[in-house]
């Protein structure tokens, strides 16, 4: 057995049962978006219509990454997410109340239900995501050379998709963290989807990982959508950021269970039968039952628990006032007092 899969085999059970608890939380939540986005959306699908307006990305079956990846962060370490980025903004403990208001476009919303989705800040917990692909890069650097300068080990998370990985803003990204020594940790999502292109149509190497030699820094990919090894990996590229030792880049093999976006028929997809076969949490579900973490009983209340959260979430959501059209252009930019 390997040193890594030792370490994994060593993880205690409470800490794999947050993991699925985040895991299953993430999940929850996106499921009832999904039933509030589809239930008012026809006759047809009108994108338009509806309490949920707009365009919806959804990580469902990429949640190992962030579960593994938050379960080392604290609040006043900045995370920056892609245009998928409910799974990393609930790990990350942004606001669960607020950020669905906002999903709905209502005033009580994180950005007052001016951004939706794609646009959720929480400043509580320094999170941040973005529309424009590998647009987290580059503000991900400004937090963590703002933390490498005051009192404190604070670090900077920054996700991307594995398509991203081949924009500018990634190997530029990269490039200025190694020569500053940056406490940054790069995380790369490789759910083999780019919209409807194959990473092998578009990306000329094999891992991602592969690239950050190229700036002299660790890399690391993870297979299978392990969350323990997701987990593992992200501890050790945390700890050499607290330590001041610099900038990692970790790859994860994880999965899209879903379209690019919610509509997309996925025509393109020739495994899209096999993909439920690969979902994560079921698998993680049943590895816990045997390691004898979870049980029935544990299971039926990380699900109740979960449940309670997202329906309350929900629910103010829906009963929370709709910005004032008068007030359009309010908090769109910096007011002076």
């Amino acid at each position: 057995m390997s040193s890594e899969a030792a370490a994994r085999r060593d993880l205690d059970a409470d800490t794999r049962r947050n993991l699925y608890a985040t895991m299953v939380l993430s999940r929850t939540y996106e499921l009832a978006i999904v039933r509030e986005y589809h239930a008012d959306k026809g006759p047809g699908f009108d994108i338009g219509k509806g309490l949920v307006p707009g365009e919806m990305h959804l990580s469902a079956g990429q949640e190992p990454v962030a579960a593994g990846v938050c379960a080392h962060l604290t609040k006043d370490d900045a995370v920056t997410a892609t245009h998928r980025p409910h799974h990393f903004a609930i790990a990350h403990g942004v606001d669960l109340e607020r950020m669905t208001a906002e999903i709905f476009g209502r005033e009580t919303g994180l950005g007052r239900g001016r951004g939706g989705h794609m646009h959720l800040f929480d400043p509580a917990v320094h999170f941040s995501c973005s529309g424009i692909i590998a647009e987290g890069y580059p503000p991900a650097l400004g937090a963590a050379f703002a933390f490498s300068r005051r009192p404190g080990n604070r670090i900077a998370v920054a996700v991307t998709g594995e398509g991203a990985a081949n924009q500018g803003a990634f190997h530029e990204s990269l490039n200025l963290a190694a020569v500053w020594k940056l406490p940054v940790v790069f995380i790369v999502e490789d759910n083999e989807w780019g919209i409807s292109v194959p990473r092998t149509a578009s990306t000329a190497i094999a891992s991602n990982a592969d690239r950050a030699a190229a700036y002299g820094i660790p890399g690391e990919r993870i297979e299978d959508n392990d969350v323990e090894a997701v987990y593992e990996a992200a501890g050790r590229a945390v700890a050499r950021a607290r330590a001041g030792e610099g900038p990692s880049l970790i790859e994860v093999a994880t999965l899209r269970m879903l379209g690019h976006f919610e509509g997309d028929a996925q025509g393109y997809r020739p495994e899209l039968a096999e993909v439920p076969q690969h979902d994560p949490i079921p698998r993680y579900e049943a590895r816990l039952r045997e390691a004898g973490v979870l049980d029935d009983a544990a299971v039926e209340q990380i699900a109740n628990e979960a449940t309670s959260r997202v329906e309350a979430a929900i629910t103010f959501a829906k009963e929370s006032p709709l910005p004032d059209p008068a007030e359009v252009l309010k908090y769109v930019f910096a007011e002076e007092a």
